[in-house]
């Protein structure tokens, strides 16, 4: 939708731009009546979508019109939403969107840090509970790196506790692309070190009635136990398997990796399974 953002993400794939591109709302304006309508989900991505201001809920409304039964999943860094009347304009929204938000701490200087921006975390905070009393519903966003691990375990506790109202909770492996592989040095965590942690955090939360996924982590860098929340989560476009995944049985159930993914992101813990291996 835009590529302009609010946000220097430390680990941001896809960079913003400071240039004025609203002319995309036009385009996809023009766009959404051709699209199915028994389309099941369509997503908004950016960039920051909430940069848009009135153009937001203009493209919302649009999708109710020509997609009635489309489902809308936005990404938004929900900083914009700490403001009411800009929660109020997306009303429409409610009951058809999920607003997936990521939070990257349970403090606000591990959160701002992360960013690159002073007041995100409070901002973000105060958004996700403007849209839950409008009815919303919300997805929190958690990407694993060496900056976020060491609050992963209290940030799991925080969602419990503050926001047992979240629809899903998604852990991140990084995808290696724009500021990540900037700042590599910064954010590198093998994930085979950190996979036992991941494991618990996912499951802490999983097992208090809030759905929990892990993304962009293959099987083999994981335990065990953490596999029947890892989901296939990487884009078909830009998804592809080591050479160590010839001949794999847990192939079909793994997410593989970023097209991106390179020797210097390699884990040390990439294997194939042979059948035997993995029933056990």
């Amino acid at each position: 939708m835009t590529e302009q953002c609010n946000s220097r993400c430390l680990m941001c794939s896809q960079p913003p731009r400071d240039e004025d591109d609203r002319w995309r709302v036009g385009e996809l304006l023009e766009l959404i009546p051709l699209i199915d309508c028994d389309l099941p989900q369509l997503g908004f991505t950016g960039g920051e979508p909430t940069l848009l201001g009135p153009l937001l809920p203009e493209l919302i409304r649009a999708c109710k019109a020509a997609l009635p039964r489309t489902g809308l999943h936005i990404l938004t860094n929900g900083r914009n939403f700490a403001d009411p009347v800009l929660a109020d304009s997306v009303h429409e929204a409610a009951g058809r969107a999920t607003w997936a938000i990521p939070l990257y701490a349970d403090v606000p200087s591990r959160h701002d840090h992360v960013v690159q921006a002073a007041g995100a975390f409070d901002a973000t905070v105060n958004g996700i509970y403007n849209l839950t009393e409008r009815g919303h519903v919300i997805e929190i966003r958690f990407v694993v790196h060496a900056q976020t691990l060491p609050r992963m375990q209290r940030f799991a506790e925080f969602i419990w506790r503050n926001m047992p109202f979240v629809s899903h909770v998604a852990f991140m492996g990084l995808e290696p692309m724009g500021f990540a592989k900037v700042n590599r040095d910064l954010l590198w965590v093998d994930p085979v070190d950190y996979g036992p942690a991941l494991a618990d955090a996912a499951w802490h939360l999983q097992d208090r009635g809030i759905t929990t996924s892990i993304y962009n982590v293959p099987l083999c860098v994981l335990p065990e136990a953490a596999w029947p929340l890892a989901r296939q989560s990487i884009s078909d476009w830009k998804n592809v398997y080591d050479p160590a995944c010839e001949g794999c049985s847990m192939r079909p159930r793994c997410c593989g990796f970023f097209a991106s993914h390179g020797p210097a992101w390699r884990s040390r813990g990439i294997k194939a399974f042979r059948f035997e291996e993995a029933a056990e």
